[in-house]
């Protein structure tokens, strides 16, 4: 498909004013990786994510460890890609007609998949895959609620307490704490603390776009 410019607006990220990230995104495009390989990269590096989650309760405590540092670094690879799959469709030029669907929906199955793997990672805690379950609705209506904004001919607003970057360094934060609990023998409680963190922000995340949206139509 032939490039076109960029017309969605973006998360202001201070990151993309990194040399690095400048760096490696040129590299890609002169190796040829699309946006849209990269946004679909960052779904599969989530699901490796989700399953090192689900699999942590079945290991013994130094596997179990592994797992969450695993879990942990796959978030924020997925948030590179994430990262690149943007800085290569503006920066570089690569945008495509078909972009912004690829820039958005598979970043929702990616939450999904992070957060519901995140819940099963407590093991024999009942309740703790069902709060896995509500952090991932709640991160995917803050998503809804932003485009619906951009729908309506609004502002699409990013607005935390619990954007996606927030919820993802939460999750990561939680994740190596987790694996410490864990070392030390402690039952599984900082996950527990992270989701439902995760959760009541995201909640609050919701209200105030709306909120804002609200408020701007009215102007109108």
């Amino acid at each position: 498909m032939t490039a076109m410019q960029s017309a969605a607006p973006r998360r202001q990220l201070a990151t993309r004013s990194a040399a690095w990230p400048k760096a490696l995104a040129h590299w890609l495009a002169s190796a040829g990786v699309t946006p849209n390989a990269v946004s679909l990269m960052g779904v599969v590096i989530a699901a490796f994510a989700a399953a090192a989650f689900a699999l942590a309760p079945r290991l013994q405590p130094t596997g179990r460890a592994a797992a969450l540092i695993v879990a942990a670094a796959g978030i924020q690879v997925r948030l590179l890609c994430n990262l690149l799959d943007g800085m290569l469709a503006v920066e570089e030029g690569l945008k495509t007609t078909t972009g912004d669907i690829y820039n958005d929906l598979p970043d929702r199955v990616a939450d999904v998949a992070i957060l519901v793997g995140a819940g099963y990672s407590t093991g024999d805690l009942a309740y703790g895959p069902v709060l896995g379950w509500i952090a991932a609705l709640l991160a995917v209506f803050t998503a809804y609620v932003r485009v619906l904004g951009g729908s309506l001919g609004l502002t699409q607003h990013f607005a935390g307490p619990m954007a996606k970057q927030h919820r993802m360094f939460t999750l990561t934060l939680t994740t190596l704490l987790a694996a410490i609990e864990t070392c030390l023998g402690w039952p599984p409680r900082v996950m527990v603390a992270g989701l439902l963190t995760i959760a009541a922000g995201s909640l609050a995340t919701v209200v105030r776009r709306t909120s804002r949206i609200l408020d701007e139509a009215g102007r109108r």
